[in-house]
């Protein structure tokens, strides 16, 4: 329980608040967003970190996991696509300065990246896989 009030309240702050987060409350964020999502949707660790070193050839669980770290920062709409004016909005006050130039490109390039929107899994899924393509060294998600 504790661990999920920690992640409404980091998931408000980083949507809420007027200041842009810092680089350790970032990761910090990203790390809680990762161990609620994780174990959640039996994600490994080995899949996790296969996708941060390109390898996206993952199955369900790996899936459902990205669908649950987008849905956490309100990166998806209900029907499955991202939610681009929600994420821009968020970078734009939250994100610290050094990722909000990538991340905003990465954003642009990747509005129409969910094709498979009948599968809320997939969908999430091609979206984070096009923010990884974007610029690999800078992938900002969990």
């Amino acid at each position: 329980m504790k661990v999920f009030v920690l992640l409404v309240l980091s998931v408000y702050i980083l949507i809420e608040n007027e200041a842009a987060m810092t680089d350790a409350q970032l990761k910090a964020a990203l790390k809680l967003l990762r161990n609620v999502c994780q174990p959640k949707n039996k994600a490994t660790n080995e899949q996790i970190e296969a996708m941060h070193k390109g390898d996206w050839n993952q199955d369900k669980n790996g899936m459902c996991y990205m669908h649950c770290v987008l849905n956490m920062y309100k990166l998806i709409k209900k029907d499955n696509t991202l939610d681009y004016e929600v994420g821009m909005s968020t970078i734009e006050a939250q994100a610290p300065d050094s990722i909000k130039a990538t991340a905003i490109h990465s954003l642009n390039s990747c509005k129409d990246a969910a094709k498979t929107t009948s599968d809320k899994c997939i969908a999430a899924f091609e979206i984070a896989h096009c923010l990884y393509l974007d610029n690999p060294p800078a992938y900002f998600l969990p």
